[in-house]
């Protein structure tokens, strides 16, 4: 986590740097084995080589970051749990629940589907 602190401290409202903790944190203790990396000034996740997931924060909500084929896989269960989505990120208000089973769900999607790419990006 100490790769994520001065980002984490950068997020001007002390209950959403709590949450951003909170969410990368969840993130770290259960793929302890993702490489933590801050890029494009967001915290991501990089396995083998290749992008996981990145997460941001914004004034009204946070994203995630999961890539395209990520977002159009889990849509439906994206807006069943109220948050928004466009074609690259889904948006979840601060204020709202987090569904880190839909969390789990996309980053496994992430590692088995990109397993063995050479890029960063798909």
């Amino acid at each position: 986590m100490k790769t994520f602190e001065d980002y984490i401290l950068s997020i001007k409202d002390p209950i959403h740097q709590e949450k951003m903790r909170e969410i990368l944190s969840w993130i770290s203790t259960n793929y302890p084995y993702l490489e933590k990396r801050i890029a494009w000034n967001s915290p991501h996740f990089v396995n083998e080589g290749t992008f996981i997931l990145a997460v941001s924060d914004a004034k009204a909500h946070f994203s995630l970051a999961p890539e395209y084929a990520a977002v159009s896989k889990f849509r439906d269960l994206v807006e069943k749990n109220g948050y928004q989505a466009t074609d690259f990120i889904i948006k979840i208000k601060w204020n709202q629940p987090i569904d880190y089973d839909l969390f789990k769900q996309i980053i496994e999607f992430n590692i088995q589907d990109k397993k063995g790419l050479k890029t960063y990006w798909r």
